[in-house]
């Protein structure tokens, strides 16, 4: 006589958390991809990537409903909602560590190596409409002691080159990094002076963030002072800072190749 066996029936808060930890992250790469590509502006770009964690959030509240129902009832269904947690879980890691840093760090997007005199930002029209029309602020003292207590280590770069050299050496390391020179003059003229502006954008989004290189001349040396302000937002949570230290190692890195 044959038996019928008859399986457990399987939780469908289980099988929806699955389903969209799977659509969070999916909509999470039309975001970058729309974002990075300059597709869609930056704000529309971030509402999308905003609704992905929303999205992934409701997924890791019905896996826990799930393993509340599993627990009880003994239905079937824990690997799904062990897959919704793990790829939820996954798409919320980098906003979770954004998170941490806006705890750890003060509220910056404009940081400069010479925070008494930052350099300023060429007010040419090539290098203001690179950057949409926009002209970084001057900064408030209470931001500049901010930055001085948070990035110690964010110094003038000393340079032991001539003016032209320096100047030359500073392309090369803009070159190797990926930045975009939206402006540019080579030391010289009655102030001595040469500057490079260009565009950076972020690793990930692909947000545009301006940068202006001062550089000046000195006796036997050359002296630079980098300035990186970031377009959108308040909190750089960091970048601006790394951006500059990644462009004296690259500095150091032409150095030795020479």
């Amino acid at each position: 006589m044959r038996r019928l066996i008859v399986e457990e029936p399987q939780s469908q808060a289980a099988v929806w958390s699955l389903r969209l930890a799977v659509f969070a992250l999916a909509v999470a790469a039309v975001a970058v991809a729309v974002t990075r590509f300059q597709l869609v502006d930056v704000p529309a770009g971030l509402a999308v990537f905003g609704s992905a964690i929303l999205i992934a959030c409701m997924s890791l509240l019905l896996a826990g409903t799930a393993a509340v129902v599993i627990w009880r009832t003994g239905r079937r269904g824990l690997s799904h909602a062990l897959g919704g947690v793990a790829l939820a879980v996954a798409l919320l890691a980098f906003p979770g560590y954004l998170a941490f840093q806006s705890l750890r760090l003060p509220v910056l997007n404009d940081i400069s190596t010479d925070i008494s005199d930052p350099p300023q930002f060429s007010l040419s029209r090539r290098a203001t409409e690179a950057r949409g029309g926009r002209n970084p602020r001057a900064r408030a003292l209470a931001e500049r002691q901010a930055q001085r207590a948070a990035y110690p280590g964010v110094q003038p770069i000393l340079l032991e080159l001539e003016g032209d050299e320096a100047y030359q050496l500073v392309l090369k390391a803009i070159q190797a990094l990926g930045w975009k020179i939206v402006d540019q003059s080579a030391p010289g003229g009655r102030a001595g002076l040469g500057h490079i502006d260009a565009v950076a954008r972020t690793l990930i989004m692909g947000f545009p963030d301006d940068i202006t290189i001062r550089i000046q001349p000195l006796a036997g040396q050359t002296k630079l002072d980098v300035r990186s302000a970031s377009r959108y937002g308040r909190n750089d949570f960091g970048v601006n800072a790394r951006r500059i230290e990644r462009f004296a190692e690259e500095l150091q890195t032409q150095l030795d190749a020479k």
